[in-house]
């Protein structure tokens, strides 16, 4: 680094004034560099400048727990031990460091105190959810300000007790918009759209955060028409307000929406410029689309605009090309990342897996195995139609009973219809039909339909039958499951059966499907 300037070496409170700014621009380890300088230079740090370093000790946490020791240490030896500003930042960063109880410690021993050294050890007990202890040192705080009361506020938001959030809130003598925000977010977080909306239209000035955090809420519960009414009823969007629309529109399903509104962001008058979340949102909607084109001008329009193709869009790209059939384009994305990651690897199992590349999913969960990256139940459902693909049932099943005492990862109904599946293509229906009557939950459509279509290609009228009677109670206006017991009951010579059933589909009024139902896509490959 290079040496500090005449100014920096000769004034202490210009040393004080290089680590306050660089710790204020989230630049913590320039300012812990300035800070050991200015200790090997011979000048004095004075309490702000120690305030800053310790500051930015806390964001370096834990590997700057030596740098902490070595600060604190000059903190005692030059007296400031009494200055209010340097040791409620070492007070909030032994309470990172060390928790609550070694942050109430040196809060006692402290001479002088203000109500922000006693927020940093309220907030102490809520980060680790002690809401009792936090409680009773909130009761026995002898000044609190607006955020001594949020925080306790968000504290029983954040453990679901939104009755007694609700209490803190109606009893604080000041409110201000993060109050209110936090009551919102909690209400949201659990689920209650109607008291959330409630609070959003008694607040008496919004924020954006406000309105963001209500768009989010109703992406969550589905309701995409009420978002875009919030969305369009803002005075002022930024690109937050933005992304956080658009992101509704894509995990809803609504891609084409999302595409659109991407569209008009762009236009001069939006006053805003797309950035690394508003195409992770974008390229999230392409993958639904299934149209890789779309991913190729993104990732053109990125580079136009300077948004920094960082792992995180890198990884939403992977996941795009793998549903496009785009693997080669896949892995040579995936070899470009500097960091894989648990959505990586999951993407890239799945894609090879979807896409035929059964041995190059396999291979890729050994290499995930090996990087010491536990896996998801995506990641089981990618590697599981992998092993069903390839028509390896003993390893297929092997990887299946490792999924709960191994990984710690339990099955879901999607991976036993994978196993149903597999077991069926093989032949061995019985084994299928156990497996079912094993589950610890209500098997869907899709487990009996990859019974139904077993039972067709092996002819097995009776569990067909079963098969297919199960289907018709889960989804009884899905013709795909009549045809196939149709085609079971005609391959065995059953005619006057298959006759009834396609008079059954005629009476429901049921047309054969001629798309591609869950069953008929298993069918594929």
């Amino acid at each position: 680094m290079a040496a500090p300037s005449a100014a920096i070496r000769s004034s202490s409170s210009s040393w004080t004034l290089a680590i306050r700014s660089s710790t204020d621009a989230g630049r913590f380890r320039h300012a812990l560099s300035l800070y050991s300088l200015l200790h090997r230079s011979g000048a004095l740090p004075d309490p702000f400048a120690i305030s800053a370093a310790l500051k930015s000790c806390s964001r370096l946490l834990p590997s700057s727990a030596p740098s902490a020791a070595a600060i604190h240490s000059h903190l005692l030896k030059l007296g400031h031990a009494s200055h209010v500003y340097a040791t409620t930042s070492l007070l909030h960063l032994y309470s990172l460091l060390h928790g609550a109880a070694s942050a109430r410690k040196l809060l006692d021993e402290m001479p002088t105190k203000n109500v922000v050294s006693w927020n940093s050890v309220l907030c102490s007990y809520l980060r680790t959810g002690d809401l009792r202890s936090a409680r009773k040192f909130f009761n026995a705080m002898p000044d609190r300000d607006v955020v001594s009361w949020n925080s306790m506020l968000s504290g029983y938001a954040k453990s679901g007790d939104m009755s007694r959030a609700e209490e803190v809130f109606r009893r604080a003598p000041e409110r201000n918009s993060a109050s209110w925000n936090g009551m919102i977010s909690g209400y949201i977080e659990n689920g209650d759209m109607g008291m959330a909306r409630k609070l959003f239209d008694e607040m008496p000035v919004r924020n954006n955060v406000s309105w963001i955090s209500m768009i989010s809420g109703y992406t969550r519960s589905g309701d995409v028409g009420l978002a875009r009414k919030l969305f369009d009823g803002m005075e002022r969007r930024d690109v937050f307000s933005w992304n956080a629309m658009i992101a509704c529109y894509a995990q809803n399903g609504c891609t084409r929406d999302a595409i659109h509104l991407f569209n008009r962001m762009r236009k001069p008058d939006s006053g805003v410029w797309p950035d690394e979340m508003t195409f992770s949102s974008v390229i999230s909607a392409c993958s639904q689309l299934g149209d890789s084109r779309f991913g190729l001008w993104v990732e053109e329009y990125m580079g136009c605009v300077g948004v920094q193709f960082d792992d995180h869009l890198r990884t939403a790209l992977i996941d795009l090309y793998s549903k496009c059939g785009g693997m080669d384009k896949a892995f040579e994305l995936f070899d470009g990342l500097k960091e894989r990651d648990l959505v990586a690897y999951s993407a890239m199992i799945v894609g090879c897996a979807i896409n035929g590349r059964s041995a190059d999913a396999i291979s890729l969960f050994k290499g995930m195995s090996e990087a010491k990256i536990s896996p998801n139940e995506v990641t089981f459902v990618g590697l599981l139609t992998a092993y069903n693909h390839a028509g390896l049932v003993e390893e297929g099943y092997r990887c299946f009973a490792s999924m709960w005492p191994r990984h710690r990862v339990p099955p879901s109904v999607d991976h036993y219809a994978i196993m149903v599946d597999l077991f069926g293509r093989s032949g061995r229906l019985e084994e299928a039909y156990r497996l079912i009557r094993k589950m610890p939950m209500k098997p869907h459509a899709g487990v009996w339909g990859a019974l139904l279509l077993a039972c067709r290609l092996h002819g097995n009228v009776e569990l067909g039958e079963l098969a297919g009677r199960k289907c018709f109670e889960l989804e009884p206006g899905e013709s795909g499951y009549y045809v196939l017991l149709a085609n079971i009951y005609a391959e065995a010579g059953e005619w006057e059966q298959a006759k009834k059933l396609r008079k059954m589909m005629q009476e429901k009024g049921l047309a054969k499907t001629q798309g591609c139902s869950w069953v008929q896509a298993q069918a594929v490959g």
